[in-house]
């Protein structure tokens, strides 16, 4: 947390300089206010880097779009029924909105929006105190009508307005509670805390594209843990991700199992130092596919929980549960196919490492993790390495050790077979050929049955390939 002298240099700073000394002043010119708000003047006092340029003016969208275009290399409609128009000035984009009042019908699910008139005004219909400060361009004076810079010197988190008025505005704050609690640190206040509780259902109005970019940006924050819990505690997530709280399995004195809901979240957070520890760019985009991955990796747990003779919890195709239960969540969520396939793919791959410390595997074996794995090879490394929250020392370590060892395995048979790009040593081409075939379901059959040579046995050549294709051909003919 930086002064408030210090933050305003800072915020001086970035005023004099372009694009936002050309805007205020055309601005200004124009009769017209302008003010940059939010996030930038935040994270100003937080001394976290300056990236977003959000500007809230009292032009509405016509006059921006007159003041911006001739200084503008290109500008666009954000949303001019809301007020929003972006452009690109100087290799700055910028975001410009007419002062506002947004407010949802009662079992609407877009808000409605009326233009404001004023800056304070415009700065109490927003979401948090934090986010509600504002500078005044060109005269750099500092607007703050609800104590957000109080609140961030505190380390609160609290609405402008009355909780209640501000999530009946717009429902999905709710969830940036959750979000903002993660990204800057914050405690969310008991009053606040309180509405969302009491409020949850209200969040069934707002979209289901909605919620899932507001799960997106939490999890893309550097520790969304404390984020996560709060949406379980306020029970939100019963309502956009019930299959996180229902992890919190009971565990009775006589059967005793992990707590999958506390191993969830810890899989997650080594999952995001795993990532980082690999050679992830400090500014590089949140893996949000690993995260949806590492956090409902167990999720089919609940369902295929079984208590053995003896005490014992058994788990046995949570696996292929969970895969199966994260497609139908994702696919709610309106989660584009990509990552939706991703996402169960490695759920469904996430055990496939546990026992090779026992029995390393063969060649063969090796082969078909990559093939299996294909382009998430990556990202199921992290999983697995991640998925290993034990606090035995010794048992954490003869996992740590055999997985060093299955890297260095594929990492020898990729230089020596290209094992990333496994194919049979025949082509479909050259099957037909060999065999005078047309074009049909037989030609994948044989197809099938070289690529399990080549797994199984590594590179054979074109002629030993040859014989072996009309070998199991002889066969098939003779079998029918």
């Amino acid at each position: 947390m930086q002064s408030v002298a210090e933050a305003l240099d800072r915020l001086r700073a970035l005023a004099a300089a372009e694009p936002l000394a050309t805007l205020a002043a055309r601005f200004e010119a124009a009769g017209h206010e302008l003010a940059l708000v939010g996030g930038p003047v935040r994270d100003a006092f937080l001394g976290r880097p300056v990236n977003d340029l959000d500007l809230t003016t009292s032009a509405h969208p016509d006059d921006i779009v007159a003041i911006v275009a001739p200084v503008a290399t290109a500008h666009w409609d954000i949303g001019r029924a809301f007020g929003t128009i972006g452009a690109r000035i100087g290799g700055h984009t910028v975001e410009i909105t007419t002062y506002r009042s947004d407010a949802y019908e009662a079992d609407s699910r877009k808000p409605v929006v009326a233009f404001g008139d004023t800056l304070e005004g415009d700065l109490v219909r927003r979401d948090f105190t934090v986010n509600a400060m504002a500078l005044r361009l060109p005269g750099l004076a500092l607007v703050d009508p609800s104590g957000g810079f109080d609140d961030l010197l505190a380390g609160r988190l609290r609405t402008p307005v009355s909780p209640e008025q501000s999530f009946g505005d717009d429902p999905l704050r709710m969830l940036r509670a959750a979000r903002f609690a993660a990204q800057l640190g914050l405690s969310v206040d008991d009053a606040t805390l309180q509405a969302i509780e009491g409020m949850r259902d209200r969040l069934g109005i707002v979209s289901a594209e909605r919620v899932r970019d507001e799960l997106v940006k939490l999890l893309s924050t550097s520790a969304p843990r404390r984020g996560l819990e709060l949406l379980v505690a306020t029970g939100l997530a019963e309502l956009v991700l019930p299959e996180l709280p229902a992890l919190r399995l009971e565990v009775d004195e006589h059967a005793h199992h992990k707590d999958v809901y506390e191993h969830s979240l810890t899989v997650l957070d080594q999952a995001i130092e795993h990532e980082r520890a690999r050679g992830a760019a400090a500014d590089a985009p949140a893996d949000v596919v690993l995260r949806l991955a590492a956090l409902l990796h167990d999720i089919g747990k609940p369902a295929t929980k079984k208590v053995e003779a003896g005490g014992a919890v058994t788990f046995h195709h949570h696996d292929i549960v969970g895969a199966k239960l994260a497609r139908k969540r994702l696919t709610a969520l309106r989660f584009d196919k990509e990552t939706i396939v991703a996402v169960s793919r490695l759920i469904e791959l996430h055990l496939r490492f546990f026992g090779y410390s026992d029995a390393p595997w063969t060649d063969s074996g090796v082969r078909r993790y990559v093939r299996d794995a294909d382009e998430l090879l990556e990202r199921l490394h992290i999983l697995t390495r991640a998925d290993v929250t034990t606090r035995n020392r010794r048992k954490a370590a003869r996992l740590r050790g055999a997985y060093d060892e299955l890297e260095r395995r594929i990492a020898a048979l990729a230089e020596q077979e290209e094992i990333a790009a496994i194919r049979p040593d025949l082509d479909g081409e050259q099957v037909m050929a060999i065999l005078g075939l047309r074009p049909g379901p037989v030609v994948g059959e044989a197809y099938r049955f070289l690529l399990e040579l080549r797994l199984e046995e590594g590179p054979l050549g074109a002629e030993e390939a040859e014989r072996r294709l009309l070998a199991w051909w002889q066969r098939r003919a003779t079998a029918s």
